[in-house]
């Protein structure tokens, strides 16, 4: 490669590495310098973030812990089938906090497994049930009020209370919980909460309320949805990814 290419991808590479946050990786990065029109494999483009000083941000392996019981009245329906054949099929839920400025903030989020496609989300300064129902129902609102949908989630109390499964009543959703203790038994939604966290949200949090619901939702409707690579994609954005798995499948 003369010099005025290698300039030219490594450019590329910074303004695809801030685009991440500076939490893309080299695998990341050459997934994403083919969605716009270059071939550079792994190798080069480590090179090319040695030359321009990118470190990655990503954090090592985390320890989960050991799984002890499980909920008798709600099973685990889902027990780790992580690959739905078709979209909203199972979804998955859970809820994370946000440091904003003077005290904590709540995002409950709704997965469709089916991409990894972020279907719902809600935001609040308190973690109660209500917060879970907008998040669940945005997701059904936005998806066509689909039926026969399966969602799992862990064992929060969010999600055992009575007003949250009166409305999956309503919708003709079933329910399923992980065991206790497993988080494995969630891994999409704690994947998920990891990027966010690891990739996006400043290491200080928020100054305020608005700031972090303005910004978390730019990253899991645009940024998460339709730019970041995503691994069980082979590299493609899961709302990408979804139309194309739909369009094959109409086509068989």
């Amino acid at each position: 490669m003369i010099d005025g290419e290698r300039i030219a991808l490594r450019a590329k590479v910074r303004e695809l590495f801030t685009l991440s946050r500076q939490s893309a990786g080299s695998r990341s990065l050459v997934w994403m310098l083919a969605a716009e029109g270059y071939q550079a494999g792994r190798y080069k483009v480590r090179q090319l973030m040695r030359e321009a000083g990118l470190a990655s941000k990503q954090p090592g392996q985390h320890r989960y812990r050991v799984p002890k019981s499980e909920r008798p009245d709600i099973p685990n329906l889902l027990d780790r089938q992580f690959q739905p054949e078709h979209m909203n099929q199972v979804w998955c839920g859970d809820i994370t906090y946000i440091w904003t400025g003077a005290r904590w903030a709540y995002l409950a989020v709704v997965l469709d497994l089916y991409a990894r496609c972020v279907v719902g989300w809600a935001m609040s300064e308190r973690p109660d049930a209500d917060l879970v129902c907008k998040a669940l129902d945005q997701a059904w609102q936005q998806r066509g009020k689909p039926k026969g949908v399966l969602f799992h989630s862990d064992q929060g109390c969010q999600y055992g209370s009575r007003v949250f499964r009166q409305r999956l009543w309503r919708y003709q959703i079933t329910q399923s919980m992980s065991r206790r203790g497993c988080c494995w038994d969630n891994a999409p939604m704690e994947r998920l909460f990891r990027s966010l966290k690891t990739e996006w949200i400043p290491k200080l949090g928020y100054g305020s309320f608005e700031e972090a619901n303005r910004d978390v939702g730019m990253y899991l409707m645009a940024y998460y949805n339709w730019q970041r690579p995503h691994s069980t994609n082979s590299g493609t954005p899961p709302a990408i990814k979804e139309k194309q798995l739909n369009l094959l499948s109409e086509i068989c």
